[in-house]
């Protein structure tokens, strides 16, 4: 009876130990649509994304960008208060600090911070990221942002070139940047220190700063520098000033006139009453950028 009893009991649970075992007859798992739903049709998990406490990010102390707008962080953070944050900051972490260092979006994160969130969205890095790396990709994001100051652009640029031992044409083919502009950049950081102040300040223009350069005279690059504040001379003016200075005669008006194809049937007429060089034909293509794109961002049409 014992026996008969015992194997009836077993026979009563048997299914309970199958499962506590790992065991089932019916695969209860849920049955899955051979054809997935068309909103996650090309979705995938990202396990590097994710939402840290914000006092656990800091910023990075070689951050090529130094200074930020108090005024466009709180219009920033006003947009975060009200709509969240848009996008995922980059950040590596450092075992010495035992903390989140931004690679890039220090900016958001400041709104952020700003705004009153305690947490925020990262991107996280995975691996040994280089200081060469971390560099190129704030300089890239900074200057798609256009969010650096000509001196901070400048030396962020030497500082990579030293770093990989690059030239300054295999700096603009890394960064995608014209190399004149990398060659304008760098001549700021030949004038005294006095001046690059002036330029990071904002009281003189680093195009009229540029022309300023070719003076080898810091003596006579202060005394322009003055006259191109106190005067408001245009990058034009300066240009002219610093050839007198040098002792060279202003060019005379030969004329110039050169067309640019493009593939969709556009033209592109540059024209000058004087004759001119490839670079100041790219100067002025630059500043005929930089107004196409501000008549587009006011929503201006073509009449």
């Amino acid at each position: 009876m014992r026996m008969a009893s015992t194997r009836s009991t077993l026979e009563k649970f048997s299914s309970n130990l199958e499962e506590s075992m790992g065991l089932r007859e019916v695969d209860l798992s849920p049955k899955l649509s051979p054809v997935p739903l068309n909103r996650d049709a090309g979705r995938r998990p990202l396990r590097n994304v994710g939402r840290v406490d914000i006092n656990q990010v800091i910023p990075d102390p070689e951050q090529p960008r130094a200074e930020f707008s108090d005024e466009a962080i709180e219009r920033l953070a006003d947009s975060i208060r009200e709509k969240g944050q848009l996008s995922a900051i980059r950040v590596r972490w450092s075992e010495e600090l035992s903390k989140w260092i931004i690679v890039a979006g220090e900016r958001r994160w400041r709104a952020t911070k700003r705004a009153g969130l305690p947490t925020i969205d990262c991107y996280f890095h995975e691996g040994e990221i280089s200081k060469s790396e971390i560099l190129e990709q704030q300089l890239i994001e900074n200057l798609l942002r256009e969010d650096l100051q000509p001196i901070e652009e400048a030396k962020a640029f030497s500082t990579l070139m030293t770093i990989n031992n690059w030239n300054g044409k295999q700096l603009a083919e890394a960064l995608r940047v014209p190399q004149a502009k990398v060659s304008r950049s760098l001549a700021l950081l030949r004038l005294p220190d006095d001046i690059q102040e002036q330029v990071a300040a904002g009281v003189l223009a680093p195009r009229s700063a540029y022309e300023l350069s070719k003076i080898g005279d810091d003596k006579v690059r202060r005394e322009l520098a003055e006259q191109v504040t106190s005067d408001g001379l245009t990058r034009d003016e300066a240009a002219s000033v610093v050839r007198q200075r040098k002792g060279k005669p202003k060019q005379q008006s030969r004329g110039t006139r050169q067309t640019f194809a493009s593939a969709g049937g556009w033209k592109v007429i540059v024209t000058a009453n004087r004759r001119g060089s490839y670079h100041e034909i790219e100067e002025a293509l630059l500043d005929a950028l930089e107004e196409v794109r501000l008549r587009i961002a006011n929503g201006i049409q073509i009449l």
